[in-house]
């Protein structure tokens, strides 16, 4: 195993990995905890309409792809606040446009864009150094914001109407939360792809959430589940040449059926 680190797309692929697994490890705890995951999918979907419009104007997909995503998070805060539009029927609207925004601008552009797939499905082996950074940053973004606003986060996670009580600004509070949503969602895009990144956003965050008793413990073992995951199909792509996003989560969703397996023995037992 020792020649993998050899290769700088290799190096670039495990850092890669590590940053994915800090951030869905935060931020998909609070998406499972508040079961928000079709919020998550309707966000990090949406991002396909900036990664179209950014093919057509020459800037960097991930940036586009970022500006969207948390235009629709901001977006869906809005409505849901303002219980104008059925919530799910506009999740799904976003959803569909951004795909729909994404095809017709990748197709009226110029530009050749022979990686196009990887957004949809991933290919944490092609991610170049320039995108590790950006990773860190937003990596170091979540991790501040949390840190700082994690007993207000945690309050309106678990008891929306009790925060309310509290005079915590739950509104300003489900933005911030939204938007961290977003940002993880374009971290995970050229590591697991647009179509992929909800389920692992959720999965080790689920496993987590079984034998966690607080939400702090639920992220740190949220995100050493979401790096196995991630490295384990990582390897497994590299050695038999296959789909590096399809295999992460298809690690992640075998690691889930093994946890619900023994999850139901253990409840047989007692």
């Amino acid at each position: 195993m020792t020649e993998l680190f050899q290769y700088d797309f290799m190096i670039n692929a495990l850092l890669a990995g590590l940053l994915a697994s800090i951030a869905t490890g935060i931020i998909g705890s609070f998406v499972v905890v508040r079961k928000l995951g079709y919020i998550a999918g309707g966000i990090s979907h949406s991002a396909y309409g900036g990664i179209g419009i950014a093919f057509l104007i020459g800037m960097n997909p991930i940036l586009g792809a970022l500006i969207f995503s948390l235009l629709a998070a901001l977006i869906i805060t809005y409505f849901r606040t303002s219980n104008r539009s059925n919530e799910d029927m506009l999740i799904s609207i976003l959803w569909s446009t951004g795909f729909a925004i994404g095809t017709l601008f990748i197709s009226l552009s110029d530009s050749y864009t022979p990686n196009l797939m990887s957004f949809l499905f991933g290919n944490i082996l092609t991610i170049p150094i320039t995108e590790i950074y950006i990773a860190l940053v937003l990596d170091l973004i979540i991790i501040a914001l949390v840190f700082v606003f994690f007993k207000k986060l945690e309050v309106v996670s678990f008891d929306e109407e009790y925060a309310k009580v509290l005079g915590i600004n739950t509104i300003g509070y489900n933005a911030l939360l939204f938007s961290l949503v977003a940002v993880t969602s374009v971290l995970l895009i050229k590591i697991v792809g647009i179509i992929l990144v909800i389920a692992l956003l959720t999965i080790p965050s689920s496993i987590s959430l079984g034998f966690s008793k607080n939400l702090k413990k639920m992220i740190f073992s949220s995100i050493a589940i979401g790096l196995v995951f991630t490295l384990l199909g990582l390897l497994i792509s590299y050695y038999l040449n296959l789909p590096s996003g399809s295999i992460i989560i298809i690690c992640a969703v075998l690691g889930y059926l093994i946890y619900l397996g023994i999850d139901r023995l253990r409840g047989a037992t007692n």
